[in-house]
């Protein structure tokens, strides 16, 4: 009886979201990407979600967001393919730029309860590109990353030695050869120990073929067996998706009527939020996200004497 109580108050607490929602988030980001926001089914505040950043390729650019559910992490999403993470996909009129991606993380990451040892990147073509220039020149903050018929444009790629990552790229590639992908390799191979590093050149295999990537399971199997938490870092290697990508990948896929789309509520932008934990106080939360008692009073119409419970979602921004 007394565990039906508690989660009967997390509920009211917290409510779940009882399903999928995907916004649309424009003009967020002064001078930043607009995006779409993926948010799994029964997503709360209480518990962390890893996070997935899709990067797409050249055909998607522009600024017609719509264009970005076309194919990718939040088409998979759309049709039905379970990610439980909250999945990212900024839209880009331009090559990627790996502060401007990180803004749109840190955006999601100050509204969303966020477990930042689990934070996953993948692209293709340009988002290949933009991948491992992003992955390059925030090795710390990636838990692992794909890289589909890419390369790299920034100055060093030693920090891709750092991380989890799977490169792939098909021989019979036209639009990107897969010397791009093989300088990138040398490259790292010439900054030293590549041992977190998976290559596969798939013979005979174009560039489109790649997209299959994004809609197979075991691509975030994979990527979700990696975290920060491993001191070593190490690489899973019990994966294969070169048979896989030979199928028709999408038999199984059905578009979901159950996702809410919406447009990002203005109201929102700017807030921030956090979650009490045991031997919080209100003088502690302060401190640790940089305001005062009275503000957190005021955003949270509390008294300074009022005992926070643990789970309690305050206000912080």
């Amino acid at each position: 009886m007394k565990m039906k109580k508690l989660l009967l108050f997390l509920t009211c607490l917290f409510p779940l979201v009882a399903s999928a929602q995907l916004f649309a988030c424009r003009n967020v980001i002064k001078d930043g990407y607009d995006f779409w926001l993926y948010v799994p089914e029964n997503y709360t505040p209480s518990v962390k979600k890893p996070v997935v950043m899709f990067l797409h390729g050249n055909s998607l650019r522009g600024n017609d967001l719509e264009a970005v559910r076309n194919y990718g992490c939040i088409n998979a999403v759309t049709r039905s393919r379970d990610i439980d993470a909250l999945v990212i996909a900024p839209q880009t009129t331009t090559n990627w730029n790996p502060k401007m991606v990180m803004d749109v993380y840190d955006w999601v990451k100050d509204r969303y309860t966020v477990d930042v040892d689990r934070f996953y990147v993948l692209g293709m073509s340009m988002g290949g590109y933009g991948t491992l220039d992003f992955v390059a020149t925030y090795p710390d903050k990636v838990a692992a990353a794909m890289a589909m018929c890419g390369g790299a444009t920034t100055t060093s790629v030693c920090g891709l030695n750092e991380v989890p990552l799977w490169i792939i790229h098909g021989t019979a590639d036209t639009a990107v050869p897969v010397s791009r992908s093989q300088n990138v390799v040398d490259a790292m191979s010439e900054c030293g120990d590549t041992c977190r590093l998976i290559f596969n050149k798939l013979k005979g295999v174009n560039h489109t073929r790649l997209a299959r990537v994004f809609y197979l399971e075991q691509t975030y199997d994979w990527l979700f067996s990696h975290s920060l938490n491993d001191s070593a870092r190490r690489v899973n290697r019990n994966y294969s998706i070169s048979n896989a990508l030979m199928n028709n990948v999408y038999d199984d896929l059905q578009n979901n009527p159950n996702i809410k789309v919406l447009e990002w509520n203005k109201s929102e932008v700017g807030k921030r939020y956090y979650v009490v934990k045991k031997g919080d106080s209100l003088s502690k939360i302060a401190v640790e996200n940089n305001t005062t008692v009275s503000l957190l009073c005021k955003l949270n119409k509390i008294k300074k004497t009022d005992n926070l419970k643990v789970g309690k979602k305050l206000r912080v921004k």
